[in-house]
């Protein structure tokens, strides 16, 4: 499987990439978080490690750690602006349910 960006979420991620103008991809992983214990993580990578798994989408490079990938290979990263609010949106087919507020998600 693989981690895959919707036209909206790859563009968002190109032009946050060349505003900072510097870093190879994104990072994208999760963390112990919330009401339903896993939340999702988003960073620029200046480097890999050697236990990163790496998918390039649309053109961008998505690195993913080998911790993480378990809980989100598959995932769907979208973006999305809803009146004032923005944010990516992520479609994963390893979640079995999320808290009210969707900040947090178990698998």
């Amino acid at each position: 499987m693989a981690i895959t960006l919707t036209d909206k979420a790859a563009q968002r991620m190109t032009n946050l990439l060349f505003n900072r103008k510097s870093g190879m991809g994104v990072r994208l992983s999760v963390q112990t978080t919330g009401c339903s214990g896993l939340g999702y993580n988003m960073e620029f990578v200046d480097a890999i490690n050697k236990d990163d798994t790496l998918f390039n989408n649309k053109g961008i490079q998505i690195i993913i750690d080998a911790k993480s990938l378990i809980y989100i290979n598959g995932t769907e990263v979208d973006f999305q602006k809803k009146g004032l609010n923005e944010g990516f949106e992520f479609n994963n087919p390893n979640s079995k349910a999320e808290c009210g507020c969707g900040e947090s998600f178990t698998v």
